[in-house]
Formats: C-alpha cells, structure tokens, sequence
C-alpha cells in the first residue's frame, strides 16, 4: 500500500502534466482558429475557380489533355497527408487504417505530406516515393511542390492514377479521414465538405449565359487544369491542419480533465490515510492513558 508521501508526490506530478496539457490545449485552440479561418477564407476561391471550369468544359468541346486521360492500369500514386507530430488523437491512426485496408497495394507509390505518414511507410514496406513537410499555415508553394511530384508520375506514365489521403475537417469534434481523386480528372470537384460542415459544390455544370474564350476554351482549360490541382491539394492541406489542431485540442482537453480526476481520487485517498493515521494515534494515546491510569 502506497505511503502519504508517494500518493503526494503523485498529486505534485499529476498537477504539472495538468498544467502541461492545459497549456497545450490552449495553444491547439488558437492554432486551430487560425486553421478554420484559412481553410475558410479559400471555399469563395475554390467555388469561383470551379465556376469557371465549369463554364469552360462546356465550352471546350473535344478539348484533349493529358490530364483527363483515363487509364486502365493498376499503378496508383497516392499522396498522403498526416500530421508532423503525435499528441493529436486517432485522426493519424484512422487515415491510415483506412489507406491500408481500401488502397494500398504492391502498385502503389506514397508521397507523404507530413511526419506520421512517413515513418508509417517506411515501418510498414511501403513503396516511399517522396517526404514532405507542410507548414502550420500551409501556403500555396508547399502544396505545389507536393501536386508537382505526382503531376510528374502521372504525365511520364510511371502510375495510372493519382489519389490524396487527408481527414477532412466536419467540425470541432468531428474529423472523417478521406481520401479522392486528383488524376486523371474526370469532373470538377471542390473537397468534399468542408469547415463546421460547410459543404462545396460538388459538381459545376455551364450554363445558359455565353461566353468568348481567347484564345480558344480549351487554351483556357489547359492552362487552369494544373493551378486547379495545385489548388485542391492546397485546400487539402488547410483541411487536414484544421483536423490536426482540432482533434490535438480535444485530446489535450480530455487529457487535462483526466488528470484532475486523477488529482481528486488520489487526494481523497491521501486524506483518508491522514485520516485514518491520526485516528490511530488517538487510539494509542487514548489507550496509553488509560493503561496509566489504571
């Protein structure tokens, strides 16, 4: 059985991993604000840019791109996004569940975005084809290096298809892992819900009003295609910081309230030790007395 002095010291220790994580989940939460915001602040883009592009493949006729070439191969590169450190819930664990169970196979090249994702594949064999790290606020040059590496794979024929694993932001505590198709591009899409629920328009057709394209629609296509992949994956990214420090928060809450639990448990007990020790001295001062007086 513990002594008084142990069960103190393991209040003294639990308080400190309480003020740790209290701090810690204070720090998510305002990175988390930031990360709603940001991902927030591109949806108006991503719809006007998916407006367009709607406009444009209606107008483009026969247009050709290598983009929009469906193949029949099995070789796939598949970018997966996860975060850079632990302490942040299961959103890692699930997204990459999923991956392996739904989409990896011996014809599949990894492009990690993110620590986790990285060491998962080189511990698991997986084929590790590039590592990425992304920013806390992830800009636009860092998710273009990223689509670059596999836009590459995919016009020099090395894979087939080109998919993007991330987990998508629903709200504070929801996170779904995700994952969907970037090549070949067969419709224009915007990530498929969004902050707090929001969702994007999932699939924009022409519409009635005309429109002149210089120098022709499908020059115009051609030239949006590739920003409209570097885009999608940069909204990924906002996405999945948003899940990070989402989910890093309510861990840490969860954490925080558990460790004063803990806290409350070990301090009722350490009374009731004092409790009873001091029950015990009475007793043998009481008893003692009465052997004197005797």
């Amino acid at each position: 059985m513990p002594s008084t002095r142990e069960i103190r010291r393991r209040i003294v220790s639990v308080k400190k991993t309480a003020q740790i994580t209290s701090a810690m989940e204070k720090v998510a939460q305002a990175k988390m604000g930031r990360a709603q915001q940001a991902a927030t602040a591109g949806r108006p883009y991503a719809e006007l840019m998916n407006r367009v592009l709607g406009e444009v493949v209606t107008h483009a006729g026969d247009f050709d791109h290598p983009f929009m070439k469906a193949r029949g191969g099995e070789n796939r590169a598949l970018i997966l996004v996860t975060t850079d450190k632990g302490m942040c819930g299961s959103i890692n664990s699930n997204l990459l569940r999923k991956v392996s169970d739904e989409f990896v196979t011996d014809h599949t090249r990894v492009i990690a975005a993110g620590r986790k994702g990285a060491q998962h594949a080189t511990r698991v064999g997986w084929d590790l084809t590039a590592d990425f790290s992304y920013s806390d606020t992830p800009v636009f040059a860092e998710a273009r290096a990223i689509a670059r590496m596999a836009v590459e794979l995919f016009e020099n024929g090395e894979v087939d298809h080109v998919d993007i694993a991330f987990t998508n932001f629903i709200n504070t505590l929801s996170q779904k892992p995700e994952v969907q198709t970037l090549l070949p591009i067969t419709e224009i899409k915007g990530v498929q819900a969004g902050v707090e629920g929001e969702e994007m328009v999932s699939e924009l057709q022409g519409g009635t009003a005309e429109f002149l394209f210089e120098p022709s629609a499908g020059g115009v296509l051609g030239a949006l295609l590739p920003h409209y992949i570097n885009f999608q994956v940069h909204q990924i990214l906002l996405e999945a910081k948003a899940s990070e420090f989402s989910s890093k928060m309510v861990a840490m809450k969860n954490a925080t309230d558990n460790a004063n639990d803990l806290i409350k448990d070990l301090t009722l007990e350490y009374n009731k030790m004092r409790q009873a020790a001091i029950t015990n001295e009475l007793l043998e001062i009481t008893t003692a007395q009465m052997a004197l007086g005797n």
